[in-house]
């Protein structure tokens, strides 16, 4: 399944009827609050298997994934995938290396949370976005909020550092 930039992967409250395997591309995952604040609070890559939280055991969609470039996802019948866990015991292992990897990618982005300035967590995500994005500049597939909420700042300070970025 070809998913080209601004299509949806899933949407939040879907019923998770499908788990996806991800071969190529970059998703990133947004949450719309009860206050109508929509967050973005996870991005996905090639080689994942989502919804995370369902790995294990069903539940609803807990975000909206939409393709940030052209991807490429193999839909997985979530009920096949269950019944496979309960048949194959090597796939907790696969389950648990998946799970391993997430949580390595998390560590990554609290380190560049908590890089010295502002710059340069700025440039940490840029750097690791352009292994995912075919070159694209990171505000072509980011609002200035989106990259904010990434790194922990506002957007006007985002909006700063891109504006001194294009000046040097």
């Amino acid at each position: 399944m070809i998913l080209h930039k601004g299509e949806i992967l899933f949407r939040q409250g879907d019923d998770g009827k499908y788990l996806y395997r991800v071969h190529s591309g970059l998703f990133k995952v947004t949450r719309l609050h009860e206050n109508g604040n929509i967050i973005l609070f996870n991005v996905f890559y090639a080689g994942e298997v989502v919804p995370h939280h369902s790995l294990i055991s069903p539940k609803e969609t807990h975000g909206t994934a939409t393709a940030l470039v052209r991807s490429e996802v193999e839909p997985i019948l979530a009920a096949d995938w269950y019944r496979s866990l309960e048949e194959d015991p090597k796939k907790a292992l696969e389950i648990a290396l998946l799970l391993q990897e997430k949580v390595r990618f998390m560590q990554q982005r609290i380190d560049h949370l908590t890089a010295g300035t502002p710059g340069e967590r700025l440039s940490l995500l840029q750097h690791w976005m352009s292994s995912y994005t075919y070159g694209q500049p990171l505000t072509d597939l980011l609002t200035q909020e989106e990259i904010g909420q990434l790194i922990g700042l506002r957007r006007e300070t985002v909006n700063r550092l891109l504006r001194a970025s294009k000046e040097e």
